[in-house]
């Protein structure tokens, strides 16, 4: 059996960018800590928007090389974070491809992530977990952050083989149950915080693309401030962040720290980062309001 780090942690993420958009810091901070923190990506984001216009020749409706040229983006951007072990769920044999968005051609293609049978790609995620033997697992909520179908099926993914690794009577390899899980969140109050009607990014979102601070406080993802349990202070993490966000050059549009993405909606980056934790006790260190500031508190073995 290889040699295993004292505190490893396991990410779930749909497409690449996802990961450093919501737990960006959290992976630098904790790998400068010396944990192993180990990412998988169910898809290459195929069908993914191209917010540049000089790559927009990647589209899957012309030169369909949007995949590929993401997962080079995605290597790029752990580099800038410090992971070293990041893999494709799938991989080498079954590649999963990105649904797009419900109701779109490429949520009925049999091959998208999204029509996947769920049992079949969670034991793939089993002998994953029951390697690396994470401690901690980060993924979505129920919700998928904000909707998008491969999100949905990644928190669904993640769930199932956390149950099924820790099931002695499932395929093979010694059972291995995680003790601490979380969903990423932010609190209401701190989204607000960072949609002034003052910023001047937010005034020309206004300007430019009918944007509102309202769009974004009524996403899924927004939890009230009560419900998110735990925080990693990562501002010390921010510039490996704001340097990984950068080499997703495709999917963001980075104007010193504030970003674009996705139907051009903007926020201002931060190193903090939230979580709800949905299996696992806490212990301190806690913060002014009593969340958890360190996802390995309690962890026993």
């Amino acid at each position: 059996m290889k040699e295993l780090a004292d505190r490893r942690m396991l990410l779930v993420h749909a497409h690449p960018d996802d990961e450093t958009i919501n737990n960006g810091a959290t992976m630098a901070g904790y790998v400068a800590d010396g944990v192993t923190v180990t990412l998988v990506t169910c898809t290459r984001g195929e069908h993914g928007e191209v917010l540049v216009p000089a790559l927009e020749h990647h589209l899957a409706n012309r030169d369909n090389t949007l995949g590929d040229y993401r997962v080079g983006e995605l290597k790029a951007a752990m580099e800038k974070l410090g992971v070293k072990d990041h893999l494709f769920l799938g991989d080498p044999d079954r590649r999963y491809c990105d649904s797009g968005m419900m109701g779109t051609p490429p949520n009925e293609d049999p091959r998208s992530f999204w029509k996947s049978d769920l049992m079949e790609a969670a034991a793939r995620l089993v002998e994953i977990i029951r390697d690396r033997k994470p401690q901690v697992l980060i993924t979505y909520d129920e919700f998928g952050g904000y909707g998008h179908p491969d999100h949905i099926k990644a928190h669904q993914i993640a769930m199932k083989a956390a149950e099924l690794a820790a099931d002695p009577g499932f395929g093979s390899g010694e059972p291995w149950e995680i003790q601490k899980i979380y969903w990423s969140a932010i609190p209401r109050s701190a989204l607000q915080g960072s949609l002034t009607s003052s910023n001047p990014f937010i005034q020309v979102l206004i300007k430019l693309f009918n944007y509102a601070p309202s769009k974004w406080l009524a996403m899924p993802f927004v939890k009230a401030d009560h419900l998110v349990t735990s925080k990693y202070e990562g501002d010390a993490f921010t510039d490996h962040k704001l340097a990984a966000l950068r080499a997703h050059a495709t999917q963001l549009i980075l104007d010193g720290d504030n970003f674009t993405f996705s139907k051009r909606l903007g926020i201002k980056i931060s190193g903090t980062e939230y979580y709800i934790r949905v299996k696992g006790d806490s212990a301190a260190p806690f913060d002014k309001d009593g969340r958890e500031t360190d996802l390995f508190s309690a962890i026993t073995k």
